[in-house]
C-alpha cells in the first residue's frame, strides 16, 4: 500500500510540474550590451508598454523619482571609468533612477542595485553621479519602453531612454585613447616575467620542449627587478626543468637558491618542496 501511495504522489508531483501555466510577462526583461570604443556597457531592464495610457506626467508623474522601467531595478554597468557632464563615474554596476520633468530630466546612477522599484530609504551617500538631460518630443511613438546605447563613436556614446513620444539622451565619454595607449605600450615593451614564467610552466607541465622551457624560465628570472629577490617560485620551476633535463647538479644549485628565498619569505610549502627535491636529487 505504501508503494502505491508513493507512486501516486510521484505521478501527481510530475503532473503538477508539467501543468504549470506559462504566460507572457507584462513587462518583459531585456538586456542591451554595447562596446563603445574599448568599453563594454550593459543595461538590464524590464520593458512596460503604454497600452493606451498617457505616460509622462500621468503614469510616470513629473517631479517624482522613477525606477526607469518596471519591476526590479534597471541596471547599467560600465567596464571602465566613464565621464558624464565632466564628472567621473567609476567602472562598475549601478541602478538607474530618473527624476522626469517636462523640461528636464535628472538621471541618477545609484550604488545599491538590489531594490525592487525605488529604495525604501533613499541614501544620498549611495548616489554615484547625477546628470541632467533635456527631453525631446518626437513624431514617432514608442509603444514599449526602450533603453539603448546609440550614437556610438570611439570616444563616446549616448544612453538613450525613449517611451511614448519622449526621448532623453545622456552622453558619456569612454577612456579609449588611454586604454589603447596603455595596451600599445605594454605590447611594445615585450613579454613580462609572468608571461615567460607561464610559458615555461606550460612546456614543463605538458612534457613539451624542456630546452625551450628552460630558456623561458631563465628570461623570467632575468627580468627580476634590481634590488629584489628572484621569485622563489620561478627558481623552483627552473630546478624542476633542470632535473627533467637530467641536470641534477644544476637543479640542486637552483633549488638551494629557491629554498633561501622561500625561507626569507616564510613560505613553508616551498621550503619543504625544495628540501625534499634536494634530498631526492642528491641520491642520484
Amino acid at each position: 500500500m505504501k508503494k502505491v501511495i508513493v507512486l501516486l504522489a510521484l505521478i501527481i508531483a510530475n503532473f503538477a510540474i508539467e501543468a504549470q501555466v506559462k504566460t507572457p510577462q507584462p513587462s518583459p526583461k531585456a538586456t542591451v550590451e554595447q562596446v563603445v570604443g574599448l568599453t563594454t556597457v550593459t543595461v538590464e531592464y524590464s520593458r512596460p508598454s503604454t497600452k493606451g495610457r498617457t505616460v509622462f506626467g500621468d503614469l510616470v508623474p513629473f517631479g517624482k523619482l522613477w525606477r526607469t522601467g518596471a519591476n526590479a531595478n534597471t541596471l547599467i554597468s560600465f567596464g571602465d571609468d566613464v565621464t558624464i557632464d565632466g564628472k567621473s563615474l567609476p567602472k562598475g554596476k549601478y541602478s538607474l533612477f530618473t527624476l522626469p520633468k517636462a523640461d528636464n530630466w535628472e538621471i541618477i546612477f545609484y550604488k545599491t542595485t538590489d531594490n525592487w522599484g525605488n529604495p525604501e530609504e533613499w541614501k544620498e551617500t549611495d548616489v554615484a553621479l547625477r546628470a541632467n538631460a533635456k527631453p525631446i518630443m518626437t513624431d514617432r511613438k514608442v509603444e514599449t519602453f526602450t533603453i539603448g546605447i546609440n550614437n556610438v563613436s570611439n570616444d563616446s556614446g549616448d544612453l538613450e531612454i525613449s517611451w511614448e513620444k519622449t526621448l532623453v539622451a545622456l552622453k558619456f565619454d569612454v577612456p579609449t585613447q588611454k586604454t589603447a595607449i596603455a595596451s600599445i605600450t605594454k605590447a611594445l615593451a615585450g613579454p613580462t616575467a609572468g608571461d615567460y614564467f607561464s610559458s615555461a610552466q606550460y612546456f614543463f607541465q605538458s612534457n613539451g620542449d624542456m630546452n625551450k622551457a628552460l630558456e623561458y624560465v631563465n628570461k623570467a628570472i632575468s627580468l627580476a627587478k634590481v634590488g629584489e629577490d628572484v621569485p622563489f617560485w620561478h627558481l623552483r620551476q627552473k630546478s624542476l626543468i633542470q632535473a627533467k633535463l637530467n641536470d641534477k647538479k644544476g637543479a640542486i644549485e637552483t633549488a638551494k637558491l629557491s629554498l633561501a628565498n622561500a625561507t626569507k619569505a616564510k613560505n613553508d610549502d616551498y621550503v619543504k618542496m625544495n628540501n625534499d627535491s634536494i634530498a631526492e636529487w642528491s641520491k642520484k
